[in-house]
């Protein structure tokens, strides 16, 4: 058994106030593109089609993607035009807002001891910022990628959500391919670090000053300075720090974040690898082929059925067979990836509408008899974890 540790980067890792940050970021950037658009014209606009991204609910568009189509459009310029120049900017004169920030010694002394005890890390940071500008805060944290084998890093080229969202959680998980091990989120903000990802089921530690009263105002699994997170750790029961999952929050976080797992996942995939079958188990494309008629022809139905009719009867439905029966192996791939992620999208709007006494609706299931709409929506999710795991396991040999 392993562990796997997510760490907020801003005012965990790295002393960077964002209030002082951001700001100082904006100058610099707005001044450096002054010859394309005044500079408070394009600081306008990039804080517009950041809130853009932080709005985005949708898993089929990267943040980059919901950047890019507020941004240049509103500026009336080209993305061939300017992306050139901001990589520039990047590489120029983006390192220079180190000065706004300072290393906290305690940061990679606590990555190397989690890196030397097995345990997977995770940089758990907001991801409204491209890739480069998240390795370059790192390195001035004392964690450059290059000497540290972080098991993912989310940036805005690759995650659909921002950390507000509790599907933005999920979506790592998922990335990870739901690891069962004990796992906790360690973070400073308790808007963007803490309750979203208690939402999505994970233990969190609050990486703060100890409270006056010995107790934490905000209910946590933990709270401290970084520095104590290693002996706080270290005194735990790892049964303690197990996900909860059960919940409708992190149900609904789980099913928003499936398809924007497979959307990574599956855009530059070989074509080679749709189609490879482990010994025991179903390719690729039959998986997602397995994923888009459930949600059509069983979860959709089945979640229709309980809000029009009083404890409905829902019969059980073999979907296994559907695999040789539909001859899935031989269907399409990306187009199957991107049915499903329609589907999905229909069955994600219709329990957004839903109130919450609605998820109190009882049903009668074929398989496990009296039960609710919400312990409907908690099954979905564990299906999606339960696939993704073993897709996970199929593509990481594949892909690397």
């Amino acid at each position: 058994m392993t562990f796997t540790l997510l760490l907020d980067l801003d005012d965990t890792l790295l002393d960077n106030d964002m209030e002082a940050f951001v700001p100082a970021y904006l100058q610099a950037l707005s001044g450096y593109m002054a010859q394309h658009s005044p500079p408070q014209r394009f600081a306008q606009t990039l804080l517009a089609a950041t809130r853009k991204m932080m709005e985005n609910r949708r898993p089929d568009r990267t943040l980059e993607e919901t950047f890019s189509t507020a941004f240049y459009p509103a500026l009336g310029l080209s993305a061939e035009t300017l992306r050139p120049e901001i990589e520039t900017f990047y590489r120029q004169v983006f390192p220079s807002l180190q000065r706004v920030t300072r290393p906290r010694p305690a940061a990679p002394a606590l990555v190397e001891t989690a890196l030397e005890r097995g345990w997977r890390v995770v940089i758990a940071t907001n991801p409204l910022f491209p890739r480069t500008a998240i390795e370059q805060r790192l390195a001035w944290a004392g964690l450059p990628v290059g000497e540290y084998p972080f098991a993912l890093v989310t940036s805005f080229e690759t995650f659909h959500f921002t950390k507000a969202v509790p599907a933005y959680y999920a979506e790592i998980l998922g990335r990870l391919g739901w690891p069962k091990d004990p796992l906790l989120m360690a973070g400073n903000d308790p808007d963007l670090d803490l309750r979203p990802a208690q939402k999505a089921g994970l233990p969190v530690f609050w990486v703060t000053a100890p409270p006056k009263s010995g107790t934490s105002p905000l209910a946590t699994d933990g709270c401290g300075p970084l520095d104590s997170l290693p002996s706080w750790l270290a005194a735990r029961a790892p049964v303690s720090l197990t996900g909860r999952f059960e919940t409708l929050e992190a149900a609904l976080a789980t099913l928003r974040a499936t398809p924007a797992v497979l959307d990574t996942w599956t855009r530059r995939l070989p074509a080679e690898a749709w189609r490879v079958s482990p010994p025991e188990g179903w390719s690729v494309v039959e998986t997602i082929c397995h994923l888009r008629d459930s949600d059509l022809e069983i979860n959709l139905p089945r979640l229709q059925t309980a809000l029009q009719k009083d404890n409905p009867f829902l019969p059980a439905v073999d979907a296994d067979a559907w695999v040789d029966e539909r001859n899935y192996r031989c269907e399409d791939g990306p187009q199957a990836v991107r049915r499903f992620i329609e589907i999905r999208m229909r069955l994600l709007s219709l329990l957004d509408a839903l109130p919450p006494q609605a998820f109190r609706r009882p049903v009668r299931h074929g398989i496990f008899g009296p039960s609710t709409l919400e312990e409907l929506v908690v099954f979905m999710a564990g299906h999606d974890r339960m696939h993704l795991r073993t897709l996970h396991a199929l593509l990481s040999p594949l892909t690397g």
